[in-house]
């Protein structure tokens, strides 16, 4: 997914008519009047002929008058990307000293997405989401559906983030080389799977997340999953237990669907918090991808989140209006 040009607040298109090449070196040796307007009159010639201003007289038999051409001035702005108006909206989210923060995020109705910062984080339970549609794969190329115990693992560690469900369904999709298998076919290209039992140390990165949430979330014909898988994974995702249902849903309380992440880190003391998910504002449906490290606490990690989710949705937004 590629971000796409966003048109601001006053952008408007030319309203020059398109000029030959010779009609373009004429406009530059005229130059522009005090009121920021060149004047040209050509005539119609075989070779496009213009004649010096729009004072002279010809006796050609056909004459064309090309309208005004409004030279560009400094007040008039340039279009901008979708990551630079996501990280304009950045400075307003209020980050610690020592924490680090990336997001990533899409309006599935425009296309315009955005991504800020690159840098590779733990997953902590949000790699949960990933090993679940791992397991999806398998058993699609199986020609089968879950089993009844595999059903259970994924609804406890889903809905819950129950962790010894997780531990399960990491050692029946082949830990992190089952993980890399989907990844993959999912086209999660920065993600890499935790050693051995350490699932919750897999590294990835926002826009990592916010492809593997269009997989779930977005166009059917896009996805590897298919569309059982899909809306199996969506219902848990869209059922998160009680207390759990903080982070991106900030930027949509109306309408959400997520998986969040949360982890101390035993040498520092500090926190990871992670939220990724689909949220509804305003209307609209947008997924939305949150990571973040070294937070002092749990809770000022979530504030910072949620404060990161609502204004990357804002950011796309008020573009998307115009």
């Amino acid at each position: 997914m590629f971000p796409h040009r966003a048109r601001r607040h006053g952008d408007r298109p030319s309203r020059a008519r398109p000029l030959g090449h010779a009609a373009i070196a004429s406009l530059v040796l005229l130059g522009a009047t005090a009121s920021g307007t060149v004047y040209v009159t050509a005539r119609a010639h075989d070779a496009g002929e213009l004649v010096s201003s729009s004072a002279s007289r010809t006796t050609a038999t056909k004459e064309a008058t090309v309208e005004p051409v409004t030279a560009p001035t400094s007040a008039e702005p340039a279009s901008v990307s979708g990551d630079a108006l996501l990280a304009e909206a950045m400075e307003s989210v209020p980050v610690e000293a020592g924490a680090r923060l990336s997001v990533a995020v899409l309006d599935t109705e425009s296309g315009l997405s955005a991504v800020y910062g690159d840098a590779a984080f733990d997953t902590a339970s949000i790699v949960k989401a990933d090993i679940l549609a791992a397991l999806l794969l398998q058993a699609q190329d199986a020609g089968r559906e879950l089993t009844a115990q595999e059903r259970t693992y994924a609804s406890a560690m889903i809905r819950d983030s129950d962790n010894a469900s997780a531990t399960a369904l990491w050692k029946a999709i082949g830990q992190a080389r089952g993980l890399a298998a989907a990844n993959a076919r999912l086209g999660l290209d920065d993600t890499e799977g935790g050693d051995g039992a350490l699932w919750g140390l897999t590294q990835t990165t926002a826009a990592d997340q916010l492809t593997l949430l269009g997989q779930v979330f977005g166009d059917t014909a896009d996805s590897e999953l298919d569309a059982g898988s899909r809306s199996y994974l969506r219902g848990l995702m869209g059922d998160i237990a009680a207390g759990q249902d903080w982070g991106v849903s900030a930027a949509g309380p109306a309408g959400f669907a997520l998986k969040n992440g949360w982890l101390p880190r035993t040498a520092t003391g500090l926190w990871d918090i992670n939220s990724v998910g689909r949220v509804e504002a305003d209307g609209r449906e947008y997924l939305v991808a949150v990571l973040s490290d070294g937070n002092s606490t749990k809770a000022e990690g979530i504030s910072m989140v949620e404060a990161a989710a609502k204004a990357a949705v804002r950011a796309l937004t008020e573009p998307s209006e115009n």
